[in-house]
């Protein structure tokens, strides 16, 4: 009797709220698994999904925002044993609950009444920029991802996120843990494949209000500064070694609009 074969896992493109095979029909090969090969028509599936999630996502209340980050939490901490190495399951874990505690502490943290030396009343509320484009690091794959995309989502943005280059698995792996959390449908959308083909299609797109590079290359940044500036959108640079826990306010403001209001005292 012949010796049985195993059936390979191949993985899927999580756009939309769905697992979805790469428009280009590509796939790489990582060990025993079929790594999706994602395009530019892929990109901008993913970017008319998150456009489409935006204004039920915004218009959610900080307090619901909260409870579905901490779902997500629930969801990797039920899939621990399959998302990789377990210290850093567990601080990507830590970082979403984190996050989940910030969404109804924005609003007082970044707004307020402010100060003015007229008969007027000044006060500032801070808005979601909108849809933000993010380039994980290489290194650590998954904590590296959750460190972007957690401070986006508790602002109230909806995300588009290219995986870790070198180690994918483990954002592939965070999707089928978010599929069965209570994200609605292209709020979190992520995609493998090749970093120097996908990254700069996210960039130029004029639907993207924002992109954070957490990459590392020097040249990558540059082309994203030049693209982002072609159509004037906001690039936040993530500094290697950076603590996502640490850093939650520089983060948080860098996603984040303050819509400012004059109103005349008195009348």
């Amino acid at each position: 009797m012949s010796e049985r074969l195993a059936v390979r896992k191949t993985y899927k493109l999580w756009i939309g709220g769905a697992f979805v095979r790469s428009e280009s029909g590509r796939y790489d090969r990582a060990g025993d698994f079929n790594i999706p090969r994602g395009s530019r028509k892929d990109v901008r599936d993913a970017v008319a999904a998150a456009r489409k999630a935006f204004p039920s996502w915004a218009a959610r209340t900080a307090y619901n925002r909260g409870q579905i980050l901490y779902r997500a939490a629930e969801a990797l901490e039920s899939r621990a044993a399959d998302l990789g190495e377990p210290r850093e399951v567990e601080q990507a874990i830590d970082v979403l609950v984190h996050y989940a505690g910030w969404t109804d502490k924005i609003a007082p943290v970044l707004g307020g009444v402010n100060p003015v030396a007229a008969p007027f009343l000044s006060f500032s509320l801070p808005e979601p920029t909108g849809v933000v484009g993010v380039v994980a690091p290489d290194e650590p794959p998954l904590l590296g991802l959750v460190a972007e995309i957690a401070p986006a989502l508790a602002a109230g943005n909806t995300v588009v996120a290219i995986l870790s280059d070198s180690g994918p698995l483990n954002g592939l792996d965070m999707a089928e843990a978010l599929g069965v959390s209570d994200f609605p449908g292209g709020v979190v959308n992520l995609l493998s494949g090749r970093r120097s083909e996908l990254a700069p299609a996210l960039g130029a797109h004029r639907d993207l209000n924002a992109i954070v590079d957490a990459s590392g290359d020097a040249g990558l940044g540059e082309r994203l500064d030049v693209l982002a500036a072609e159509t004037v959108k906001r690039v936040v640079r993530v500094p290697a070694g950076s603590d996502a826990v640490e850093d939650s306010l520089r983060r948080l403001e860098g996603l984040t609009e303050l819509k400012t209001a004059w109103h005349p005292v008195g009348a």
